[in-house]
């Protein structure tokens, strides 16, 4: 049943191995090779860096046969907490009603292999019900354009739109400078 994650150079190590206590989420903590944890700042750092960069991810959500719907959508974050908007009847957020597991991506396409980064997150996403949380979102997410560029239509209210916000549960770092196919994990 242990599910294990690696990389061609990084370490194989066993991400649903927990302490007896769960110990809460730390965005600090990352699993080493023996699966306890240890704080490592530089991945934290990593992540948040990665986060502020981009502006777009893959998310993948479960239809009702079980196959996975993967999609593009904007997301903005705060910390590792990422949230994304949908239509309110899109298929997206009827599958999330169903089951609020998800899976994503962030990257960007580089002709340097060895510059490829990028995240993974499994995590589960909560419809955002708190107009006041909705309402900051969609102040947010302008922000993550140059500030000269326009949007060519107004920003829905929260009237208009579904927005969930995801927890991670687990996150894989990739970083190709520290050898092909290297990832870290963080565990959540």
């Amino acid at each position: 049943m242990a599910s294990a994650r690696h990389g061609f150079a990084g370490t194989t190590v066993d991400f649903h191995q927990r302490s007896p206590a769960h110990r809460p989420y730390d965005p600090g903590l990352s699993l080493t090779a023996s699966g306890k944890r240890a704080v490592d700042e530089e991945i934290r750092q990593k992540i948040l860096t990665l986060l502020d960069e981009h502006r777009i991810m893959t998310l993948a959500t479960l239809r009702p046969d079980g196959w996975p719907q993967a999609t593009i959508v904007g997301y903005v974050s705060e910390g590792l907490t990422l949230y994304f908007l949908c239509g309110t009847d899109s298929q997206k957020a009827a599958n999330l009603a169903r089951d609020d597991r998800v899976s994503l991506t962030i990257d960007h396409d580089t002709s340097n292999l060895m510059a490829i980064t990028g995240l993974s997150m499994a995590g589960h996403a909560q419809l955002v019900v708190d107009r006041a949380e909705a309402e900051k979102v969609l102040r947010l997410l302008p922000l993550k354009y140059p500030k000269d560029t326009e949007l060519p239509v107004a920003m829905p209210t929260p009237d208009d739109v579904r927005i969930f916000r995801i927890t991670p549960t687990v996150i894989s770092v990739l970083d190709y400078s520290k050898g092909f196919g290297h990832t870290d994990l963080v565990t959540c």
